[in-house]
């Protein structure tokens, strides 16, 4: 809560007459200073509660930023529709690293980023949870979402935190209600249960030369080289989903590449009508979109 006093006072200044973006520092861990950027609708009355998308950018672990201008925009867009948007920093952990995050890095250095990732976004999400009142956000409703890298950040949160987090403990009060993946893979796709799946919204091409579209190697890399680890992308999270009767909308783009991964600001309308009906009203829908890519 302490991060929350200065941030507040800027709210209880401006009023919540027009949108409104605070930026709050949710950790500290070494020389990172991990914060996060929260968009909110311009008239929120005091005893309202929203639903939240919380967003974690792409950048192959190694660049991007919370503030870039689509991970901005798609936060604005959530604001403007009912949503608190959340976009998250995390630790960029093969920033300027000779190996980078490819074929060269080795198998144990990616499991540890994911395994980082996935706190950091564990975290952002605990504090969320911690600061909901003063946020008004209403802890139900809680969307993950992100894209590339952000995407498997996201989805190892929300299905593998057993696996990669110490302390549990501490995420107790952090629920995950539905995904909103481009372009992203868990490590495994055991770890999806009846019990924890949850409405997800997928977007990949099928011909993804970074994160497998189906089950296949991390950048597709040979077993020989030190970066061989096997990933379960979208075609593998949706066959779970659909086997759980989950709701999922997954959008499928024939020969499309990791150029997938861009937000999809055409459809965030269909987007957010899928969240509407499956998470607020509880429908089940199971829909794949096939689509071609644009030459």
């Amino acid at each position: 809560m302490k991060y929350l006093i200065s941030s507040f006072l800027f709210l209880m200044v401006c009023g919540l007459s027009a949108q409104t973006k605070t930026t709050y520092t949710y950790s500290i861990k070494g020389e990172d200073t991990l914060k996060l950027d929260v968009y909110s609708p311009k008239r929120i009355k005091k005893s309202k509660k929203l639903p939240v998308l919380l967003w974690m950018h792409g950048g192959g672990f190694s660049g991007g930023s919370r503030d870039y201008k689509d991970d901005a925009e798609l936060c604005q867009y959530a604001a403007k529709n009912g949503y608190i948007g959340i976009s998250i920093s995390y630790r960029l952990l093969r920033k300027g690293t000779k190996s980078g995050f490819g074929c060269d890095c080795a198998k144990e250095d990616k499991q540890e980023t994911f395994k980082q990732a996935t706190i950091d976004y564990l975290d952002a999400a605990a504090f969320v949870v911690e600061n909901a009142e003063a946020l008004q956000i209403d802890t139900n409703y809680i969307i993950a979402g992100g894209s590339s890298a952000g995407a498997e950040g996201t989805l190892n949160a929300v299905y593998m935190r057993e696996h990669f987090a110490d302390g549990l403990e501490k995420y107790s009060d952090v629920k995950f209600a539905g995904v909103f993946s481009a372009a992203g893979a868990v490590v495994s796709a055991d770890y999806i249960t009846e019990a924890n799946a949850v409405p997800s919204v997928l977007y990949h091409g099928t011909k993804d030369q970074l994160v497998p579209f189906g089950t296949a190697p991390h950048h597709y890399c040979d077993p020989e080289r030190p970066g061989y680890l096997m990933l379960d992308g979208s075609e593998v999270i949706a066959e779970k989903l659909e086997a759980f009767e989950v709701p999922y909308y997954f959008c499928i783009v024939k020969e499309g590449r990791h150029e997938v991964s861009a937000i999809p600001f055409d459809d965030l309308d269909k987007v957010f009508n899928f969240f509407e009906r499956t998470i607020l009203n509880d429908e089940v829908i199971q829909t794949k979109i096939i689509k071609t890519k644009k030459i």
